[in-house]
């Protein structure tokens, strides 16, 4: 099935999710980078698209509809895809059930963990070091639920392509990967797969996916 649209990125986690989705099923799509150092996700023509001003966002010709919020757009491409969502609608709870993790929880607190801890260091302690404690115990989270599955709902699915890329910043969260084991696995198997090494390597070319 070809998919034609348009797909606004930058090299964020957020962005990684939706170019490793459509890699995983082969849609068709075409790049449009939107520098955020720049500001051009403030462009008028932009917050056509997106009214909140915010990467990833999409075009689907076949319909003329656009989406903006990455987990919003997990969800949308699975159901036009037909794959990566669980084959039951029992599969399917686990599946959302992790994504809103991600997307309340994980994706939120890491960003603060990026914005204090790599960005802004020593600039506002008390800030510091509840976002590293937070991040800390939400990896933890992730890897007690890891030593019962391969995958965070089971099968792979959207679940896991919204966390890894979060996860594949572990360096500027001062997070050792290998103080969680089941994680660290997990990480790694992602890692390998051909559909994530492109994904990771777009809108901008990265010097590789870091391994723990």
């Amino acid at each position: 099935m070809l998919f034609r649209s348009d797909f606004y990125t930058w090299d964020t986690p957020n962005g990684h999710k939706i170019r490793i989705m459509l890699e995983e099923c082969g849609l068709d799509y075409r790049i449009h980078p939107i520098n955020l150092g720049k500001g051009e996700q403030f462009e008028p023509d932009f917050l056509v698209i997106s009214p909140n001003n915010k990467i990833p966002a999409i075009v689907d010709h076949d319909n003329g509809r656009s989406l903006f919020e990455s987990g919003a757009i997990l969800i949308y491409l699975a159901e036009k895809a037909g794959r990566f969502m669980g084959e039951t609608p029992d599969d399917r709870w686990p599946v959302l059930e992790w994504l809103m993790w991600q997307m309340g929880g994980l994706g939120p607190m890491l960003g603060q963990v990026h914005h204090f801890v790599k960005f802004n260091k020593g600039k506002a302690p008390y800030a510091e070091e509840r976002y590293a404690k937070e991040a800390k115990r939400l990896y933890g989270v992730l890897d007690r639920r890891l030593t019962e599955v391969e995958y965070v709902a089971g099968d792979y699915s959207i679940a896991d392509m919204s966390i890894w890329p979060w996860i594949s910043r572990f360096e500027w969260q001062g997070i050792d990967l290998n103080a969680f084991p089941e994680v660290a696995r997990w990480y790694k198997a992602i890692a390998d797969r051909p559909a994530v090494q492109r994904g990771y390597h777009v809108p901008v070319e990265q010097p590789g996916i870091p391994m723990p």
